[in-house]
């Protein structure tokens, strides 16, 4: 039976229309003549979306009692009994109550998979495993309820449910996801603008990474090796050398109007011959990542060829490489890498050739020694090409004066040749050689001439010891030029293991990049970073990561918990060696990432700390202190003692102030809590300041402090929310009376300038530090005790948080003569 095929509909947040989605393609589906079931679907008591179940049979649900409550969960065997064609599930996510079938839901539908029945379900991105860290960092809420990312990324189809952050909030207001009771809290908790921004990103990216697997599986199952261009990804070739910062901006530039990924690519030789600048690349690798580029290096004894292939291996869609200012001669002596990367991309990609601007003579890409290196096939070529022309024509050039030279002369010239062979070429282009050369002096130079006879002994002795010492000769050349081609290669290899030891240090999170140099550096399919005891992958890097123990070539520790599996062709044992290097790296890289959590988690538990104890201060002195004088006065009234009537409404009076102060130091906690939750609400209208003054001093003129108001009949009306402006310039006052001396007047004028208009609250009190004037508007923040008045130090951030949220600022300079004078900045109507 060939098993069931599953969709998923993914959303980023609840409410964003998953299970609506998924109830809306079973009827679609139904009314194709399918068979279509509910097999469960939970509508939170959404009327549209049970709505939208109608019609469609539904399986009756399994009730299980757990701890004297009762459950329901889906049953699958009265599912798999009826066998549907397709089933709905929702919340793929879920965990089902103790003593079901399965722990998990998504095992259910595993099940009804392997029966083959098609299933539809619903996910939100924050129930993946792999991103549950991710998600509690970004709302505070550890998620208790995953599902494994391999279950989700082995689905058929995969479709995200989108939805703007503002209209899922206004879909949350309009009382369409949560009840009534539960949506002021949803609204300044997990509902925040910035959580559903990046839970939405979150999401995007996730899908896709899954459609960027798709796309790569399809090419690879049709052998497309050239790159599509989905996506514009931008290399730069980097290497240390003059006017490589030009080079790096131009790549950069071009990969801004594309949108493009930026790519810097170093190729290291791997003779360890070729002399580097390396803090001049250095240089550059920091202004390609302060770009927004990302670093690559690789080694290898052909550059273009090297080049070519690990731009292809990043998908390049444009290659950007340094113009050569070699001489002609040069280029053709020593052959051009820009021309050879050229013959070799084809139609790959495009080549971007920039002009670096300096003259010194330098290429902007490293030219290779091949002369020394026994590995490159083009020199084993042009050693082949010696021992077949450059022999004969050393036989052209002796035959004539053999009588002259004698026959131990002559061998030696051949014998020079042939270790002249074996030094550029190796032991197989000497070895030909040695055998051509023992023809020649054979056929030419040993008695009798134009026959492989030898008569004299003396001369058969002399060529078996020619091709003896030939070839001893040649053996030694090779292995010499093959450890000094050895040594060359462990010192590229450390070289670029120091540079990713760097990574540890510039990276706030290396192990992503760490292991996408270990699939460069070692031409692997993929590697993937795994927990011991199972689990997903918490990294992964490579086009083919390998996804279980069975596919993975090498399998190495990373302390105690994780592990490395990389994929890909056989490893030699120096190469296994410094991959166990690099595990180490990666173990490193894994404990910082282990100990930025816990700072991070630190952090906000520390700043968790001081706003509640800011909060507790506030709680036991201002809170208390209006309380108890109500507490005092409304005693004293309910004596059996007569009091005159003065003190009579004196009391009254005091419980009326204190029952004030209290309402408005409340007032001020609850504005505070909506502005940093993020749910206030701003309705920008043109109003006067004339307007908006009256209710700002209202309770403020009962306490009896003269007040000097300036507002011309000429200055324009300002754009802003009446209510938040009232509320934010009555703080202002009240904070300038609280600091001025008895009986000097506060002032408050207003004027334009220029598209704004200015409100200005002037006092005559001590003034406010510079270096204290930002720390006044952060909550619960207090200079001191103020002469007349008291307060929990919100006043004045609640007024900033009203201005911003209304496009103004809101700022302090000083009073001349003394004093402070704060200036609300808004916007002017202009008429």
């Amino acid at each position: 039976m060939a098993r069931g095929t599953l969709r998923i509909y993914l959303g980023a947040a609840p409410g964003v229309g998953k299970t609506f989605a998924m109830l809306s393609e079973g009827q679609r589906a139904h009314e194709r003549g399918k068979d279509v079931v509910v097999a469960y679907v939970e509508t939170h008591g959404r009327q549209r979306t049970a709505d939208q179940a109608d019609g469609l049979e539904q399986v009756p649900r399994r009730t299980m009692e757990h701890r004297g409550t009762t459950f329901e969960e889906m049953d699958v065997d009265a599912v798999l009994a009826r066998h549907p064609e397709i089933a709905l599930v929702d919340e793929l996510a879920h965990t089902n109550v103790p003593g079901s079938r399965n722990e998990k839901r998504w095992e259910d539908v595993d099940e009804l998979l392997t029966a083959g029945i098609h299933v539809i379900s619903t996910v939100n991105i924050q129930h993946l495993e792999s991103l549950n860290d991710v998600v509690e960092g970004i709302t505070g809420v550890r998620q208790q309820e995953t599902v494994p990312d391999g279950v989700v990324r082995a689905a058929d189809q995969i479709e995200l449910v989108d939805m703007t952050p503002e209209a899922l909030r206004r879909r949350m207001a309009h009382g369409n996801i949560y009840a009534a009771e539960k949506i002021d809290a949803a609204l300044g908790n997990y509902f925040r603008p910035g959580n559903l921004t990046a839970l939405r990103e979150l999401a995007l990216l996730w899908v896709a990474d899954r459609v960027e697997e798709s796309l790569q599986d399809y090419r690879e199952r049709h052998g497309i090796v050239t790159p599509w261009e989905t996506r514009e990804r931008v290399v730069v070739a980097l290497t240390g050398a003059p006017g490589g910062e030009v080079l790096v901006r131009r790549a950069a530039r071009i990969a801004s109007r594309t949108k493009a990924d930026l790519v810097g690519l170093h190729v290291r030789s791997d003779d360890g011959l070729t002399a580097e600048d390396d803090g001049a690349l250095a240089d550059h690798r920091r202004l390609l990542e302060t770009l927004g580029g990302t670093y690559r290096e690789v080694v290898g004894g052909d550059v273009a060829a090297t080049l070519v292939h690990a731009a292809r291996a990043e998908h390049a869609t444009q290659l950007v490489l340094g113009a050569s200012q070699r001489s002609r001669w040069i280029e053709l002596t020593r052959g051009s890498v820009v021309t050879a990367v050229v013959r070799q991309v084809g139609r790959s990609f495009d080549v971007h050739i920039i002009s670096s601007g300096e003259e010194s003579g330098e290429p902007l890409l490293p030219h290779v020694r091949r002369r020394l290196s026994p590995l490159p096939r083009r020199r084993r070529l042009a050693a082949l090409a010696l021992a077949v022309l450059g022999l004969p024509l050393l036989t052209v050039v002796l035959e004539p004066m053999r009588f002259d030279l004698g026959f131990t002369t002559v061998t030696l010239a051949f014998l020079l040749g042939v270790v002249l062979v074996a030094t550029i070429g190796g032991a197989i282009p000497a070895v030909i050689a040695a055998v051509t050369a023992l023809g020649l002096l054979n056929w030419f130079f040993a008695d009798p001439v134009r026959t492989f006879i030898v008569s004299n002994t003396h001369d058969a002795f002399a060529l078996g010891t020619f091709l003896v010492v030939a070839g001893v000769i040649s053996v030694l050349v090779d292995m010499a030029a093959r450890r000094q081609a050895a040594a060359g290669r462990a010192e590229s290899e450390a070289r670029a293991l120091a540079t990713m030891a760097g990574s540890l240090l510039r990276e706030g999170d290396p192990l992503p990049l760490l292991l996408a140099n270990v699939v460069e550096l070692f031409d692997l399919r993929g590697a993937a970073v795994v927990p011991v005891e199972g689990g997903p992958a918490i990294a992964v890097a490579g086009e083919r990561p390998p996804s279980s123990a069975a596919e993975a070539l090498v399998s190495l520790a990373l302390g105690g918990s994780m592990q490395l599996w990389v994929s890909g062709d056989l490893l030699s044992g120096p190469d296994r060696r410094i991959l166990a290097a690099f595990a180490d790296q990666l173990a490193l890289a894994l404990e910082s990432r282990r100990l930025q959590g816990e700072a991070a988690t630190a952090s906000a538990l520390s700043q968790a700390n001081e706003l509640r104890s800011a909060l507790l201060a506030a709680v036991s002195h201002d809170l208390r202190t209006p309380l108890a004088s109500i507490k005092t006065a409304s005693s004293s009234l309910l004596s059996k003692v007569t009091f005159e009537p003065d003190a009579h409404r004196a009391l009254l009076e005091t419980i009326d102030a204190e029952a004030d102060r209290l309402n408005d130091l409340v007032g001020n906690l609850l504005d505070m809590s909506r502005i940093q939750a993020g749910a206030l609400v701003v309705k920008i209208q043109p109003i006067g300041v004339e307007e908006v003054l009256g209710g700002a001093l209202v309770g403020i003129a009962e306490r009896e402090h003269p007040l000097r108001i300036d507002v011309p009949e000429t200055v324009p009306r300002v754009l802003a929310d009446p209510a938040l402006l009232e509320r934010g310039l009555a703080n202002v006052v009240d904070n300038a009376v609280a600091w001025s001396p008895a009986g000097e007047p506060v002032r408050i004028e207003a004027g334009s300038v220029g598209d704004r208009v200015h409100i200005r609250v002037v006092d005559r009190g001590p003034g406010i530090p510079v270096d204290a004037r930002e720390r006044v508007f952060q909550p619960f923040q207090r200079l001191g005790d103020s002469p007349n008045g008291t307060g929990v130090g919100l006043g004045l951030a609640v007024a900033r948080g009203f201005v911003d949220a209304m496009g103004g600022d809101l700022t302090i300079d000083d009073t001349p003569g003394g004093g402070t004078t704060m200036t609300v900045n808004l916007p002017a109507v202009i008429e």
